[in-house]
């Protein structure tokens, strides 16, 4: 048989059924192979960076392996800053790219370069087969790679004559199991007896809570242990109940403010995750002294990576919550704090609510106001694709997520991730609703996504924040305006998005996708629902109020 039939049983093999790409001429072994594997749906996108973040998420969402196909090195080059986010988010993307024929590697062809050290710096391993009888076990190990904790993208180069040979040595998996084992029973009895003794627990929710089945149990030790519940700054999934009276909000991006989260608990219970993601400098250290800290993770790489840890499990997250929600016993103390925890949030409601309603009515609307207005009208099975960047507040105050796999956002902070990605989860969840909330800004770094969408008929809903502005990058220079005592009174440099204002509505059209304008906060909520009812893709640009001051 031929490499490139290796390639593809690999992925039949390995439970794939997607991959994305852009087509490319060293890309055509795979692409003549298509039509002998229905099995497989090739999304097609107009850039790499597109069919690499849709990957990414469709990965995320299906908690298997995803596959995208890109072409040579320029190709490569433009998905890079995707790759990155795929590994922050702990994506198992198998990166591959066409290469040109080995024969020719002393020539320099053209488009052809080192892709495995390309690749290397974003990716948890990457490679080149030599022969074609190098192509099945190198994609048994790639998949191992990329399933093992914690998960991330790898990368395999695809010569084209090693696609083109001959070779009997056919594809494979690594058989290996690769959830890692149950913790033993004395250090789940540690945490749950340190949980019990605590006067005021505190727990951080990670990603790894939901890719590994962990969110009921996680919600039962948290009841028990009448603690407080916290996400990472930038989750990639919802890991909490959002409206659930523990749950306490995201934790925030300096060791400043993040000592001063923490000081209040005396225990803190960290799963699943990466935590703590700085964006600015302070001389301090993030856990105050006098918290104890445990941690639970998939892989020990993670335990007390940036941080002291009094006790530290790596072990099976689901298996592991499960066991510690049979072991927390509840207590008149923790049913206290629950009850403390139920006001404090109807409180903080009716404060928010208040502030919303001071402002109900200004023009251009205010994004909490056009937040409020939209999520009265999703269905309710939708799936959120979320980019709303410095309008997160205002997403999680108005749409209310109480189930694993409803939420998903980017990671590593590059921008274009929502709308890009939003294909991926639709193509995940065919069944299901999709929206996608996205800054005007954001939605520029891949716009070329809706033909993706229109050319597949995913009936995504594109939601535009069109405040005119990069708002992010102006709270970020008065941040360090402030922190670097460089306050002057000049203006915003080139921060807005304006002269001439971008036109969403017909760039929409220009890909195959309707859509309508809105500044009048009133036309929301039959807007949404009209655009769902299409079962079309729809683009809804929202006009809101940008950053004042």
């Amino acid at each position: 048989m031929r490499g490139r039939q290796v390639f593809m049983d690999s992925l039949v093999a390995h439970g794939v059924d997607a991959v994305f790409g852009n087509p490319g001429t060293t890309e055509n072994p795979l692409l003549d192979c298509l039509i002998d594997y229905p099995q497989l749906t090739y999304y097609v996108a107009l850039q790499e960076s597109i069919a690499m973040c849709a990957a990414a998420f469709y990965a995320k969402a299906k908690g298997t392996p995803s596959v995208v196909n890109l072409h040579v090195a320029p190709g490569l080059g433009n998905a890079i800053g995707m790759i990155f986010g795929a590994l922050k988010a702990n994506s198992p993307v198998l990166v591959t790219a066409g290469q040109q024929d080995t024969r020719m590697r002393l020539r320099d062809p053209l488009l052809s370069y080192d892709l495995v050290e390309m690749a290397k710096p974003v990716t948890k391993w990457a490679a080149e087969p030599r022969t074609a009888d190098e192509l099945g076990p190198m994609l048994a190990r790639a998949f191992k790679i990329a399933m093992t904790p914690p998960r991330g993208p790898v990368f395999v180069s695809l010569p084209v004559d090693v696609m083109s040979n001959e070779t009997s040595i056919t594809a494979a998996t690594a058989g290996a199991d690769l959830v890692p084992p149950l913790a033993n029973s004395n250090d789940i009895e540690r945490i749950a007896q340190a949980l019990a003794g605590a006067q005021n627990p505190a727990i951080v929710a990670g990603d790894d809570v939901t890719v590994f089945g962990g969110y009921e149990s996680l919600v039962s030790i948290a009841e028990a242990s009448g603690a407080a519940v916290y996400q990472e700054g930038i989750p990639a999934h919802s890991n909490f109940p959002s409206r659930h009276p523990n749950y306490q909000g995201r934790m925030p991006f300096f060791a400043t403010a993040i000592q001063e989260r923490f000081a209040p608990y005396d225990v803190v219970l960290l799963v699943g995750g990466q935590f703590f993601e700085e964006i600015w400098y302070d001389d301090v250290p993030m856990i105050p002294p006098n918290t104890r800290v445990m941690q639970i993770e998939a892989t020990q790489a993670r335990l007390a990576h940036m941080f002291r840890v009094d006790i530290g499990i790596a072990a099976d997250i689901n298996g592991t919550l499960a066991a510690l929600a049979d072991a927390v016993s509840g207590s008149p103390a923790a049913a206290a704090r629950n009850t403390a925890f139920a006001a404090a949030q109807a409180r903080s409601r009716d404060k928010i609510g208040a502030t919303v309603q001071a402002s109900w009515d200004n023009s251009p609307m205010t994004p909490a106001r056009a937040m409020r207005e939209l999520a009265a009208a999703l269905p309710p099975d939708v799936i959120v694709a979320d980019e709303s960047i410095t309008g997160s507040g205002e997403v999680a105050n108005a749409i209310e997520f109480k189930a694993p796999h409803t939420y998903y956002g980017g990671r590593g902070g590059g921008i274009g991730q929502g709308i890009a990605g939003a294909l991926g989860i639709q193509a995940a969840y065919p069944d299901q609703p999709v929206v996608c909330l996205t800054g005007d800004g954001s939605a520029m770094y891949s716009i070329q996504a809706l033909w993706t969408a229109a050319h597949h008929e995913l009936p995504i809903v594109f939601v535009v924040w069109a405040n005119r502005e990069y708002r992010v990058l102006k709270h970020n220079l008065d941040i360090y305006r402030t922190r670097y005592a460089a306050a002057t009174n000049n203006p915003y440099p080139h921060m807005d998005l304006t002269g001439p204002v971008l036109d969403f509505v017909t760039l929409a059209q220009g890909h195959g996708v309707d859509g309508k304008r809105i500044e009048n906060p009133d036309e929301i909520g039959a807007a949404v629902k009209a655009a769902f009812a299409a079962k079309k893709p729809y683009l809804l640009e929202i006009v809101i109020a940008g950053k004042q001051g």
